[in-house]
């Protein structure tokens, strides 16, 4: 088996920029549908300058970073962060601390442990990142 999928690995930072691309792009309608309503939602808009609407402005800002690949890692961190907080502020309650699905807080777990690995790993192939840090001679 490990002659069968030891090839896998050239196809890594292709796969770690479309788990990026494919993740922020998820989180990144989460504001856009808390601050501007598209997609439409049966939630209510949250009150401008309210914490609920930072946070909807901070998945926008850091979502449109991460699916474009800038400043990956510091962009992930602080995701990483508010998903923690949305988890712990939110959704965990005394009754049903560890059980996500059935205190909503399945996505918020979810994508808190995704920015905690692309903070580690960055942005992958694709990515502006990627472009900034090449050195002289191995640009085109």
């Amino acid at each position: 088996m490990k002659v069968l999928f030891s090839s896998m690995s050239r196809f890594e930072p292709y796969v770690l920029a479309l788990l990026r691309i494919v993740t922020a792009y998820a989180f990144l309608l989460n504001g856009t549908t808390k601050l501007f309503g598209i997609p439409q939602s049966i939630h209510p808009m949250p009150e401008p300058f309210t914490f609920m609407w930072f946070g909807s402005l901070l998945e926008v800002i850091l979502g449109v970073m991460l699916l474009i690949g800038f400043q990956t890692r510091l962009a992930a961190f602080l995701c990483s962060g508010m998903m923690a907080v949305a988890y712990f502020g939110f959704h965990a309650q005394l009754d049903n601390f560890w059980l996500p699905l059935n205190n909503e807080g399945e996505a918020a777990v979810l994508y808190c442990f995704i920015f905690l690995y692309l903070w580690v790993r960055g942005s992958g192939a694709w990515s502006i990142d990627k472009e900034m840090y090449l050195p002289i001679h191995s640009r085109h």
